[in-house]
């Protein structure tokens, strides 16, 4: 079948990318899904840091590509093998298939599967199949997914179904930004009740770990940006304070508040300054964790006697550390309860055709989530 399609042919772009529109829209070729592969109908896709550090150069992936990881949609058709879904079905991306079998998988650390993370890196399904042509070249997949296209064919290892009575766009984020964000708390720090946190950089995922420490009960909620209007974005979700990271005495202002910092702090800006902001706002003996994904030539510093003498704790936080088909249902869970409340994530909506302006919104800072509905 044929279907539309956001390509990336080349990386880095210069901005504004409204002007030079490095994702093209083309009319791409879909091959029908092979063996434990599935056709989805896409309805949202989130725009996503993880999309952006693509075009930019900060992350390096095969091209051309068809991008796109975080998007919810309708299965259209099942590949052999495939026996627990049905046409019709709702589903929500992963965007790392998970194999189940591997050593990370058998320990359930899902996020490291290592085929997951090899078949990403090449540019290919689970499988090692590329099921899209544009004119009868392959094009690369992206995470799996590919999510800015009308239709598109992922690994069985990467949907995981979700009733239908889920509003199909509010769905969507559930797959990067709710994933990523509230399985740092929970999973990768195991937030308890009370506990103090910190998030720098909120962004969608980082809001998401706002919204992931309210449920969980932490207190107090710290929320550190560069925004203003973010900032205020996460007082309305829970934060308890919040400062501007521009402030030159953030650091002093919240280890006044916390009595020496925080016990967790999570970094979601993807910038080793902001990791070192979070890594500063942390109490002795506590741990910071990162899920921002910074250039790779990037670094930060820690002096090993301050990693020793104050027993400190640094994490890195892949997927939320999540089991996406044990974690996703989970967290739908709670956004039935009215303690998930992602619609509050939801900037704006747009078309396909206007993507490389959203992704000028997203690097601006303008936007928490931008969604491309088909």
């Amino acid at each position: 079948m044929r279907s539309r399609s956001a390509v990336l042919r080349a990386a880095p772009v210069a901005k504004p990318y409204a002007d030079t529109r490095p994702l093209s829209i083309e009319e791409i070729e879909v091959e029908d899904p092979g063996p434990g592969e599935v056709l989805v109908r896409i309805a949202a896709a989130g725009v996503c840091h993880s999309d952006l550090s693509v075009i930019n150069g900060d992350r390096t992936r095969p091209l051309p590509v068809a991008l796109g990881h975080e998007a919810s949609g309708v299965v259209a058709g099942l590949g052999a093998g495939v026996d627990d879904l049905a046409v019709g079905d709702h589903v929500v991306m992963s965007f790392l298939p998970v194999c189940g079998v591997c050593g990370p998988c058998a320990e359930g650390r899902g996020a490291l599967c290592e085929p997951g993370h090899a078949a990403n890196g090449r540019g290919t399904l689970l499988s090692g199949a590329r099921r899209f042509r544009c004119e009868g070249v392959p094009l690369n997949h992206h995470s799996g997914v590919s999510a800015f296209s009308e239709h598109t064919v992922v690994s069985r290892r990467s949907v995981v179904k979700i009733d239908r009575d889920v509003p199909l766009v509010e769905a969507a984020l559930f797959g990067c930004a709710v994933m990523t964000g509230v399985g740092a708390v929970v999973n990768t720090c195991g937030v308890r009740l009370g506990e103090s946190v910190a998030v720098v950089g909120l962004g969608g995922v980082g809001l998401s770990s706002v919204l992931g420490a309210v449920a969980c009960g932490a207190n107090p909620i710290v929320a550190i940006d560069l925004s203003q209007a973010k900032l205020d974005a996460a007082r309305e979700i829970g934060a308890t304070a919040t400062f501007l990271a521009s402030d030159p005495h953030v650091v002093e202002a919240v280890r006044e508040l916390t009595g020496g910092g925080v016990q967790y702090a999570i970094e979601m800006a993807g910038s080793a300054q902001a990791f070192d902001l979070a890594l500063q706002v942390t109490r002795r003996g506590g741990t910071t964790a990162t899920a921002g994904l910074a250039n790779p030539a990037h670094r930060f510093q820690i002096p090993p006697v301050a990693l020793v003498g104050e027993e400190r704790v640094v994490k890195g936080c892949y997927m939320g550390s999540c089991v996406p088909s044990r974690d996703i249902p989970r967290y739908v869970a709670l956004w039935r309860q009215g303690r998930l409340p992602v619609t509050k994530l939801m900037s704006s909506q747009g078309r396909l055709d206007d993507i490389n302006a959203a992704f000028d919104r997203l690097d601006r800072g303008e936007v928490i989530r931008h969604l491309i509905v088909m």
